[in-house]
């Protein structure tokens, strides 16, 4: 049952780096795309190192410390970019309608 439940997760961690992947090519501008790299693979990492915790318990010390890591780093580098990126000069993306 937990090696069920272990790959369960792994595959939901995959699903949702897929997605941040995905959003990655799909979004209009590099403000929604670093927000959408940032949110749904950390929450894909987060799912993953969840799904190695239930099929390797004795990982579980590590994988809380990659995951805390992850937690404080990813956020924080992604708003650094986007403040660099704004200060730069680079415009958000508006529809037709709002320019």
């Amino acid at each position: 049952m937990i090696n069920i439940l272990g790959s369960l997760f792994i595959l939901v961690g995959a699903l949702f780096c897929f997605l941040g992947a995905l959003g990655l090519m799909r979004m209009p501008d590099v403000y929604n795309r670093i927000q959408t790299g940032t949110k749904a693979v950390t929450l894909g990492v987060l799912f993953t190192l969840l799904g190695v915790g239930f099929l390797h318990p004795d990982w579980w010390a590590k994988l809380i410390a990659i995951g805390g890591f992850l937690l404080m780093t990813n956020p924080v580098g992604s708003s650094v970019i986007a403040r660099a990126l704004y200060k730069a000069g680079v415009q958000p993306w508006r529809a037709e309608g709002d320019r």
